[in-house]
């Protein structure tokens, strides 16, 4: 008696559910993850905190004999951008540079491990050889990096707010609402997805070159960082969040086709 054999046929939507469960467990067991969403939080605690019991402290210029005066934060929301007439707000020179847009450049190091790790492992190779197509193993990093990064401007918010309670700062938004609130954090993560495919694609470039895809990664990610603010600012609204989803999505589907052309015409080693 003849018995068949049937082989089950693995369609695309199968085989990216399977990636991303995959690399979502991975996700969730990486210390890298975990680190970054801890700084995310702590990270503006501590600077607010700091910087307001500094507020008043003097310091001396010992060739000038100059004193300068430290001015600690006065909005809790100084942590997430400038506020309408808040440009002379103390400490605004610290929060200028160090502001929850920094999680844009901390998602780098997260992409870069976790693409790295699986070419440095030879997990890669393996993968593509037995189960997973190039443009699902794409998909599944940039959806991991966009989770991780979303993640990351969430609890940096989070502890912006916990920061100025701890802090006892204003919670006033001069003149704004929380819709413009709720608006600016959604547009920054929704652009995050620009940011994850450039990580992406430099990544996949690099493979196991650690260093080198951070590298590339912080200089590419550098070209749009000064552009964030201005997109995504604290009076945003749905036209912000509008344009930010649509922006992140094109570079999402350009870059990814770009990465997965990369991983189809180099060397997987």
């Amino acid at each position: 008696m003849e018995q068949s054999v049937n082989f089950e046929s693995f369609g695309f939507g199968k085989r990216l559910s399977g990636m991303l469960k995959v690399d979502f467990k991975r996700m969730l067991k990486s210390r890298v993850f975990y680190i970054l969403i801890a700084c995310a939080l702590v990270l503006p605690i501590l600077m607010t905190v700091m910087m307001a019991m500094m507020d008043g402290s003097e310091s001396v210029n010992q060739q000038t004999g100059e004193i300068t005066i430290m001015e600690g934060p006065e909005n809790a929301w100084q942590n997430i951008g400038t506020l309408p007439g808040g440009e002379d707000m103390g400490g605004m020179d610290v929060f200028g540079m160090c502001n929850i847009n920094m999680a844009f450049m901390g998602v780098c190091v997260f992409v870069c491990l976790f693409i790295s790790d699986d070419f440095r492992s030879g997990y890669a190779k393996n993968l593509f050889t037995v189960r997973a197509k190039k443009g699902e193993y794409v998909i599944s990093k940039t959806l991991m990096g966009f989770l991780c990064g979303a993640l990351m401007l969430i609890f940096y918010f989070a502890g912006s707010a916990l920061g100025g309670a701890i802090a006892g700062l204003s919670f006033d938004l001069h003149g704004l609402s929380y819709v413009n609130l709720a608006m600016c954090l959604l547009s920054k993560i929704f652009l995050m997805l620009v940011f994850v495919s450039i990580f992406t694609l430099i990544s996949v470039a690099a493979k196991k070159r650690t260093w080198l895809s951070i590298c590339g990664s912080l200089g590419g990610g550098m070209l749009l960082f000064m552009m964030v603010s201005m997109i995504s600012p604290l009076n945003a609204t749905i036209v912000n969040a509008g344009l930010c989803l649509a922006g992140g999505v094109l570079f999402a589907l350009g870059l990814g086709a770009i990465s997965t052309l990369v991983l189809k015409k180099t060397s997987l080693v």
